[in-house]
């Protein structure tokens, strides 16, 4: 089994709907993504032989996608009422709405479905939402 590695990074602002603590305020975080890929035998052919993929294509892939989150407000579906999303976007906010709890559980489970859907063998997401503590989705 072959394996490569990469991060990436971004910051966003995030509340937990029906939480007890401190999260369920609006809240930012820098948040970091490495995220882990595994291939049982190497490409065969062209420019990528030999290897599982081009770090190249596989930084821009991570990058892209956290660009995508980069100084956005994610929002949980319905958390927020209509009104307070249209008053945010009037004012030049940029909404994230996502369809889901945005805990970073969620999140590094979102990040593995959207780059394996973009063609990546990924094996492994974590999502550090602070430098100490990170969720960690596996793929099965």
């Amino acid at each position: 089994m072959y394996g490569l590695k990469t991060e990436g990074a971004f910051d966003s602002a995030h509340f937990l709907t029906d939480y007890y603590g401190k999260c369920e305020n609006l809240h930012g975080h820098r948040w970091r993504v490495t995220v882990y890929l595994a291939q049982k035998d190497l490409q065969k052919e062209g420019t990528m032989r030999d290897m599982v993929l081009d770090f190249g294509v596989f930084k821009s892939k991570v990058r892209l996608l956290c660009d995508e989150f980069d100084h956005t407000f994610l929002v949980e579906e319905g958390s927020l009422k209509p009104a307070t999303i249209e008053a945010l976007q009037s004012e030049g906010f940029t909404l994230k709405i996502l369809p889901f709890r945005t805990t970073a559980e969620n999140l590094a489970r979102h990040f593995a479905e959207r780059l394996i859907k973009d063609g990546l063998p990924v094996c492994q997401i974590d999502m550090y939402e602070t430098p100490n503590n990170c969720a960690i989705y596996y793929v099965d």
